[in-house]
């Protein structure tokens, strides 16, 4: 073959090929600019939640900073800071906290920080400044002034009243600045000058007994956020440290800030989620794919004879590939920015909405990020690619004297315009007919109608199968009230000082509507269990390393049969709570009698209620000795001497072993788990569960660590109202749960998800459309000729109308029973897939959604291709023979 240089003139040519066909361009453009449309959108929501996402759980943590390391002395400290993987460090030492009223329901700090620490963790002031060192200023948050009744003024003097170390003290400071108040961050700051520190804890004589006063705390940036504890570790390694507990005089602590979601997705990552997300860009994908694809692939069908034309004046058929290449380049030029400008609005606008319903995140506008337009594009455009390859192998395939005879009909064997046919010949199978032409064109057409409703069924299956009960299985009576610090995350541990006063509880009786109710009593005492040392080693050595492991067994009581002496949590239930408990295995109702000798073994449930077996000893039937310490002795395990309890040293390694006990048994009546709502609200002993009058009887407390009950529907609403109240002003130390509270959250969960896949199944099913439309349009524009040759030989308008109708519905219909079919086969497949995605998913069955769309498509069949012929109607069969001719 001659070459010829003819670059320009096929470069012309393609631009010119292009301009010609302006309905087919405005298809194609509308295409690309609804899939980039997609793809902006999603990465615009996706992006902007897990910023909100991050920034909530920064201030859950209390700062953005990549890590920490705790509890450092001065000499490690600087030691560390200089690592060169640090890429910058702030510091904070701790001095004490406020725990009286008015902050007995507020977490306050008390320390030092440095002005890159302050920032860090949300201790800025907006207004004023940071204390100056050798001054008695301080600053802190609305939210403490406000509980201090002062109002924010530079230069405001007030007293704060704080432990230290174990030591109270009243201190006085004067207000140099301030910030606003953030519900979402755990723990608000006083922040005082190291100088203020230094003088407190030496007033005080403070030792650090608690391990945490006075010590150093040392924040870090690191390069990347993707690998924060591998990073720690790698610097503690460096300087001969290393954070195991189990290592003696090198071990420090670190901390790992498990906000950033990119470190958690890169190191936790859950199959199904992946999958997901995956599966999501893939359907995008495809989506464009189907209509740019049908766009390119008609384009060059409907011009083969002009690529035929091409090949003999000398092009080549990677000059025809590029062509068909540059013609998409050119409209996605077009259609990728508008797809970027119209895609950025929608998500801008949507993101809101989504934010609106995850409760704790913050609705932060995110700014234009450059990451939300380069996935996009590198997605769009490499849709855009791929669909039309094929169309240019097609067109480069081409030869002069195939393309010269080519028509549309050739394809296939289906065309009975003008061939015989037995039988009676209808406009329904010469429908059927025409569509047989070009099979795959048909097949596109369909799949892509058919997507937007499977995807529609799948969004309504997964909504409707959001199971309320389920979710609020675990908040399990309308109300639950409790001390305030009860309720608080972080908070102390059980104790008698938290205790729920009978007198509260005659005051919520009073109100009425309580339909039942019960106490749940907490343990104040000390109960020993007796347990095997493989158990006892399984359990805390998740904890502990085996060095640790070794030394508090050494350290604990062994029965002759080699058992060990482990600490045990009893609850003491009335009747109410006691049915609210999930039974794993046994009958419950043996503890509803009071002064019973039954018992009831706690394990661990996980969210779909299945107990974890290796979390308990007791099987159902055993009998189980508990003892009941009455006091204990104080000793050193090393010189065996025994310590006077008011006169314990502290420099000395001190146990402690029962002296004056009881032992108890019981039959193990039930295997059951304790919801969240009803529960200590921490792990770590063995846990059991006693009739009320039992526990009260062998334990000799009587404290109630909460107070449950159920009301009636009329009364529920006026109720909330009045706990609001109550433990506000009547009764200020006390603080509740409600059940209406999870409802609206998992009514808000619901309404984002079906919002989210409300707009994708819009968008997709607007693809659909988009690509029906086009198969009609380009399919009547390409048959022009024929038509006119039907109706010159006696086929009137209304039947040739009424043969296109039946192609339309041929297409729209048949997406229905393709998705009838897609989602029937595919139910085996979602409903484990979606139940292993939310615990508190419920899979139904349905058909609805599709069946409820059949309607719509069948008018959509009908009017679509009556409106393109309107169009071509306009020219008399006589132009339209004398256009076709010309061509």
């Amino acid at each position: 073959m001659i070459k010829v240089s003819n670059k320009k003139s096929i470069s012309r040519l393609a631009w010119r090929s292009l301009t010609a066909n302006r309905n087919r361009n405005v298809i194609a453009i509308l295409a690309i600019m609804l899939t980039t449309l997609l793809f902006t959108a999603l990465f615009t929501i996706a992006l902007s939640i897990n910023h909100a996402y991050q920034q909530a759980n920064f201030r859950q943590v209390g700062g953005y900073a990549h890590g920490g390391f705790k509890y450092l002395t001065e000499s490690q400290f600087h030691e560390l800071k200089d690592d060169p993987l640090i890429r910058a460090y702030g510091q904070r030492r701790f001095v004490g906290m406020p725990s009286d009223a008015p902050f007995n329901k507020a977490h306050v700090e008390v320390s030092y920080s440095d002005k890159r620490e302050a920032k860090w963790m949300f201790a800025d002031p907006s207004e004023g400044q940071l204390p100056n060192e050798g001054t008695q200023e301080a600053a802190t948050d609305t939210r403490v002034l406000s509980l201090l009744g002062i109002e924010p003024k530079q230069g405001a003097r007030f007293e704060l009243t704080f432990e230290v170390d174990g030591k109270e003290t009243t201190e006085a400071f004067i207000l140099s600045g301030w910030w606003e108040y953030d519900e979402a961050v755990v723990a608000s700051h006083v922040l005082i000058p190291e100088s203020r520190a230094e003088e407190i804890f030496e007033r005080l004589d403070t030792r650090g007994e608690d391990g945490m006063t006075g010590t150093y705390h040392m924040d870090v940036m690191l390069g990347s956020s993707l690998h924060i504890e591998r990073d720690l570790n790698a610097i503690l390694e460096r300087h001969g440290y290393q954070s195991d507990r189990g290592a003696e005089g090198n071990y420090i602590a670190i901390g790992v800030n498990w906000g950033y979601t990119g470190a958690k997705l890169a190191e936790n990552i859950d199959p199904m989620t992946g999958l997901m997300i995956v599966l999501l860009l893939i359907i995008i994908m495809f989506t464009g794919y189907l209509i740019i694809y049908n766009v390119f692939r008609i384009s060059v069908t409907t011009d083969v004879r002009f690529y035929g034309l091409l090949k003999t004046v000398g092009a080549s058929g990677r000059q025809l590939k590029r062509m068909v290449r540059r013609q998409a380049l050119l409209l996605s030029a077009v259609g990728i920015p508008l797809g970027f400008l119209i895609g950025y609005v929608v998500g801008v606008l949507l993101t809101p909405v989504m934010l609106k319903h995850l409760n704790g995140v913050s609705n932060q506008a995110l700014t234009i990020n450059p990451l939300i337009f380069i996935c996009a594009s590198v997605f769009s455009l490499g849709t855009v690619l791929l669909s039309c390859a094929r169309p240019g192998r097609m067109a480069a395939r081409v030869s002069p004297v195939e393309a010269v005879r080519y028509t549309e009909s050739s394809s296939g064997r289906g065309s009975v315009s003008i061939r015989k046919r037995k039988g009676k010949l209808s406009l329904a199978s010469m429908a059927r007919a025409n569509l047989g032409r070009s099979r795959s064109k048909t097949i596109i057409t369909v799949i892509s109608l058919s997507l937007a409703v499977v995807l529609l069924n799948l969004a309504v299956t997964f909504t409707n199968g959001f199971d309320m009960n389920k979710y609020l299985s675990d908040m399990v009576a309308d109300f639950v009230v409790g001390d305030d610090d009860y309720f608080q995350v972080g908070g102390s541990l059980w104790n008698k000082d938290m205790e729920v006063t009978e007198e509260v509880i005659a005051g919520i009786r009073k109100r009425g509507g309580i339909e039942q109710d019960g106490r749940i009593y907490g343990q104040t005492s000390t109960v020993l269990e007796f347990v095997s040392e493989d158990f006892y080693r399984s359990k805390w050595g998740y904890w502990n390393d085996e060095a640790t492991l070794d030394a508090m067994v050494n350290h604990l009581e062994r029965l002759p049969d080699g058992r060990l002496g482990d600490q045990a949590q009893l609850y003491g239930m009335e009747r109410s709570p006691l049915d609210k408990l999930t039974v794993v295995e046994g009958d419950i109702s043996k503890l509803y009698e009071a002064g019973s000798r039954y018992i009831a073994a706690v394990y661990s449930v996980d969210d779909y209620g299945n107990a974890v077996i290796s979390s308990h000893w007791a099987r159902l039937g055993d009998v189980i000795t508990l003892r009941y310490v009455e006091e204990l002795e104080y000793y050193n395990p090393d010189t065996g001497e025994v310590y006077d309890p008011d006169l314990i040293p502290a420099t000395e390694s001190v146990y402690a072993r029962p002296l004056i006990y009881q032992d108890k048994q019981y039959e193990v009546a039930a295997l059951v788990g304790v919801p969240h709502s009803l529960s200590y609200r921490y792990y770590g002993p063995d846990e059991f569960v006693l009739n009320a009058e039992t526990f009260i009887q062998d334990t000799g407390t009587n404290a109630i660590m909460q107070y449950s009950f159920d009301t009636t529907d009329a009364a529920e609403g006026a109720i909330e109202a009045f706990l609001s109240d109550y433990t506000t002003t009547a009764q200020a130390d006390y603080d509740y749960e409600s059940k209406q509270t999870y409802a609206e959250e998992f009514e808000s969960f619901r309404s984002m998800f079906l919002l989210l896949g409300g707009v994708l199944c819009a968008v997709i099913g607007l693809v659909g459309v988009l690509n029906f439309l086009n198969a009609v349009l380009t399919g009547i524009l390409a048959r022009k000729r024929e038509f006119a040759v039907l109706q010159s030989i006696g086929m009137t308008g209304q039947q040739l109308k009424g043969m296109l109708v039946w192609e339309g519905l041929y297409y729209t219909l048949g997406a229905i029973g393709l998705s009838l079919v897609i989602c029937a086969l595919s139910a085996p497949l979602v409903g484990p897939a979606l139940s292993s995605m939310f615990w508190f998913f419920t899979y139904h069955f349905t058909l609805l959604p599709v069946l409820y769309v059949a309607p719509l498509f069948a008018l959509l069949g009908v009017i679509l291709p009556l409106l393109v012929y309107r169009k071509l109607a306009r020219q008399t069969i006589v132009e339209r023979l004398r256009d076709m001719e010309g061509s």
